[in-house]
C-alpha cells in the first residue's frame, strides 16, 4: 500500500469511500425508559457485536472516589442474583463468543462478539447486571486489591506511565482528565463497597446508557429483543455533572519526574479544543496538523528528528478529538544516544515554530488525507470499530452522524486553517513540559517489570 504513487492510493481511495458511504443505514431508536438504541446492519460476515455504553468515566468522579468507575466495571462480572460469578464469561465462552469491558475517561462500556444467532443470549445478561448487579463484600475485597496491583504494574513500575500520569495532573488544574482512569492509589486503598453501590445506583440506568449493535442482523429483529429485555427495566435518577472547565493556565509549566528507567523521556503537551455538537472545524485542522508532524516515515518528526538529525530515537504525538473536556495535544520522545532532553525539545519547539511562521505544503496535505482517510475507511472494515466509534461519539454528546462527515471535514482543511490553530493554542501560554530523569533500577522493580504482562480485562 505504501508503496503505491499518491495518485494511484487516491484512486483507490475514491472507490473505497464510495463502497463506505453505501453501507446501510444506522438506525437509532429510543425506548420508553430512556435506552437508546443504534444498529447498524453489517452482513459480510455471520456476527454481530453489542455493546452497552454507559455515560460515566474517570470523568465524573470526584477527590476520594477516583478509579471507582473502573473498579465497577471489575465488579460487573461477580454476579447478579441470577447468574453467579464467573457465569457470565463461561456462558459467552460456551456460546462462541468473545467479551470484555473497558473504562474511559468519559464512559464504561461492555461488549460481546458472537455469532449472529446468539444476540439473544448476549441482551439477556447484559441487561441482567444493568439493574441487578450483587456488590458482595468479599468479591469487592479481592478485586479492589487485582485493581491496586494493576496500578503497581501499569504505572508505578512503568516510567513512561508514570511521567505521563504526572504531566497530566500538573497541566490540568480542575478539569477532571488530569485524574488517572485506574484512581489514585490512595483512594484505592480507602474504596469501601458502599462506594461502589452509589456509584452504580446513580449511574447505570436505561436513560443513562446507550446499546449499540452492528452486524449480520435484522434492524427490527434486533429492536423487539432490545424491548423485551432492556425495555423492562424503570428510568434511574441520574445525577447531573457540574461543567468543570478548565481555569485559564497562567504561563508554561514544567515538572521532573524521578523514576527508575533505562533511558530518559520528553512530554510536551499544549490545551487544545475536542469535538463540539457546535461542531468547529478546529478540531479537524488540530487533527491534520498532528499527522503533519507525525504521520508515517514522510512525517516531519520522523523525516526531520529521527532519520536526518538524528536527535531523537523515538517520538510521537497525541491527540484525541472526541471527549467531553478540552484535551491536550502532546509530543513525547526519547533523545538518540549522544543527544539530550533538552536538545530534543528545542528540536520540537523549531516544528512547533514552523507551523506558526510556513504554511504545509499541498504535498504533504494530499499525503496525510490519503492516509487518514485510508485509516478510516479500513477500521471500519471491522463491526467492532464501527461500533466503538458509534458508541464513543454517542456517549460524550456527540452524534454517530458525525462520522460520515469525517472523511468530507479533514479533506476540507487548508494550509492556513492549520497556521491558525498552531498560532491560537501551541502557544508556551499553553505548554505543559515533563522531563523523566532515569533513576537506577534495583533487582526488586527489574524482576517486578520483567514479571509484568497480560492486557487488561476483568
Amino acid at each position: 500500500m505504501l508503496k503505491k504513487s499518491l495518485v494511484a492510493l487516491c484512486a483507490s481511495l475514491i472507490s473505497i469511500t464510495s463502497w463506505a458511504n453505501d453501507n446501510p443505514a444506522v438506525h437509532e431508536f429510543m425506548l420508553d425508559n430512556g435506552l437508546k438504541v443504534i444498529i447498524k446492519e453489517d452482513h459480510r460476515a455471520p456476527v454481530v457485536i453489542s455493546q452497552v455504553w454507559y455515560k460515566v468515566g474517570s470523568s465524573y468522579e470526584h477527590n476520594g472516589i477516583t478509579g471507582v468507575s473502573h473498579v465497577l466495571e471489575h465488579m460487573m462480572f461477580k454476579g447478579t442474583e441470577k447468574h453467579a460469578p464467573g457465569e457470565f464469561s463461561r456462558i459467552i465462552s460456551e456460546n462462541g463468543g468473545s467479551e470484555n469491558a473497558f473504562t474511559g475517561r468519559d464512559y464504561t462500556a461492555y461488549f460481546q462478539q458472537l455469532e449472529k444467532s446468539r444476540l439473544e443470549v448476549s441482551f439477556e445478561m447484559e441487561s441482567d447486571r444493568m439493574r441487578n448487579l450483587k456488590l458482595l463484600d468479599e468479591e469487592f475485597a479481592k478485586e479492589v486489591r487485582v485493581v491496586m496491583e494493576e496500578r503497581r504494574l501499569r504505572t508505578e513500575d512503568n516510567p513512561r506511565s508514570l511521567t505521563y500520569e504526572q504531566f497530566a495532573s500538573t497541566a490540568f488544574v480542575n478539569n477532571p482528565y488530569r485524574n488517572p482512569v485506574i484512581g489514585w492509589m490512595n483512594d484505592l486503598e480507602n474504596m469501601t463497597n458502599d462506594d461502589l453501590r452509589k456509584w452504580y445506583e446513580m449511574w447505570y440506568a436505561p436513560n443513562n446508557a446507550t446499546l449499540v449493535v452492528v452486524g449480520d442482523v435484522n434492524a427490527e429483529e434486533v429492536l423487539q429483543l432490545a424491548r423485551k429485555y432492556y425495555g423492562v427495566h424503570k428510568r434511574g435518577k441520574v445525577a447531573t455533572i457540574k461543567p468543570r472547565v478548565e481555569a485559564p493556565q497562567k504561563g508554561e509549566k514544567r515538572i521532573v519526574v524521578k523514576a527508575p528507567a533505562e533511558l530518559p523521556y520528553l512530554m510536551m503537551g499544549y490545551k487544545v479544543p475536542t469535538l463540539t455538537p457546535e461542531d468547529s472545524w478546529e478540531p479537524y485542522a488540530l487533527e491534520v496538523l498532528t499527522a503533519v508532524l507525525d504521520g508515517g516515515k514522510g512525517a516531519r518528526f520522523e523525516k526531520l528528528l529521527v532519520r536526518e538529525k538524528q536527535i531523537a530515537s523515538s517520538i510521537g504525538t497525541s491527540y484525541g478529538m472526541v471527549g467531553l473536556h478540552d484535551d491536550l495535544l502532546s509530543f513525547s520522545g526519547t533523545p538518540a544516544q549522544g543527544q539530550t532532553v533538552e536538545t530534543l525539545e528545542i528540536a520540537i519547539r523549531e516544528q512547533v515554530e514552523r507551523l506558526h511562521h510556513e504554511l504545509a505544503s499541498e504535498e504533504e496535505l494530499a499525503r496525510i488525507k490519503a492516509q487518514v482517510v485510508a485509516t478510516d475507511v479500513y477500521q471500519r472494515d471491522s463491526v467492532y470499530y464501527q461500533a466503538m466509534q458509534i458508541g464513543m461519539l454517542e456517549t460524550v454528546g456527540l452524534s454517530w452522524r458525525m462520522l460520515d462527515q469525517y472523511v468530507e471535514r479533514i479533506r476540507a482543511i487548508t494550509p492556513e486553517q492549520i497556521q491558525q490553530v498552531a498560532k491560537k493554542y501551541l502557544i508556551d501560554d499553553n505548554l505543559t513540559v515533563a522531563t523523566l530523569i532515569p533513576q537506577p533500577i534495583d533487582g526488586e522493580t527489574r524482576h517486578r517489570r520483567m514479571n509484568a504482562g497480560g492486557g487488561h480485562g476483568h
